[in-house]
């Protein structure tokens, strides 16, 4: 999918728009299933907090070599919590949880598959959605996710999936949800970099960190955690040598 986001007229954006459509309906069947506690695990509080916590330990700490005063980690606490009520709080369904790009193959027919879904867990509604959408390793313009996104909701609502809501109430659930994934893979990248020697991971944290900050800029919850992240932590990116900077990080060239 990677190589068809394209100008607003052109084909390959029409392209795009079509297997978007599909990537969407097929979320919409896995949404569906049966959410049996004999098969599939909860992302409970427990969890979402061990991932989220992966951003101090690799990121800050193997990576930046940052050591949090007991203010900051307070800050990052206060964050997480809001963070697990905004999941754990929305509709929970069948989750994928790695549903982006590079897991979804074009068969020969023209439709798509789907793979990599061995870890799929009971979890927030909009999870997957936002791994589409926020995608790490391409992105959308953002007028094209926040339309997809509410589309998506609207389907939800009509197939009874979802209980009618407000838009806004649908978005803030998206942005936050989206903000505890992109922290958590902040960490993972470093993890895979570092620990496992998949160094190719680190070119992509400037999308995560774009995302991760236009979200948290975005909400009430996250903006003492944007104004941290902008005065403490990227003075400390500037000298690393996959850096780039995050405000234009997934642009198109033109």
């Amino acid at each position: 999918m990677a190589g068809l986001i394209a100008g607003e007229n052109s084909p390959e954006r029409h392209s795009a728009d079509n297997y978007y459509q599909q990537a969407e309906a097929l979320l919409q069947d896995i949404q569906a299933v049966e959410p049996s506690a004999r098969v599939f695990g909860h992302y409970d509080n427990n969890q979402l907090q061990v991932e989220m916590n992966l951003f101090a330990d690799w990121f800050l700490g193997q990576l930046l070599g940052l050591e949090l005063s007991a203010e900051e980690r307070s800050l990052l606490d206060q964050l997480y919590s809001h963070l697990v009520v905004c999941a754990t709080g929305q509709p929970q369904v069948v989750v994928h949880r790695d549903y982006h790009s590079r897991n979804l193959m074009l068969l020969e027919d023209g439709s798509l598959g789907v793979i990599d879904f061995q870890d799929a867990i009971v979890g927030p509604i909009t999870y997957d959605l936002v791994s589409l959408l926020k995608d790490c390793y391409l992105r959308l313009p953002a007028e094209q996710v926040t339309e997809r996104a509410l589309g998506f909701k609207r389907c939800l609502e009509q197939r009874g999936t979802l209980n009618v809501v407000s838009d806004k109430q649908f978005l803030h659930w998206f942005d936050l949800v989206g903000l505890q994934r992109h922290i958590k893979v902040l960490g993972i990248f470093v993890r895979l970099s570092l620990r496992d020697g998949k160094h190719g991971y680190l070119r992509d944290l400037p999308l995560v960190i774009r995302y991760t900050l236009e979200a948290a800029e975005r909400h009430e919850e996250g903006r003492a955690f944007y104004h941290w992240f902008v005065q403490r932590v990227e003075p400390l990116l500037t000298d690393q040598p996959w850096y780039r900077d995050w405000r234009s990080a997934g642009e198109l060239a033109r």
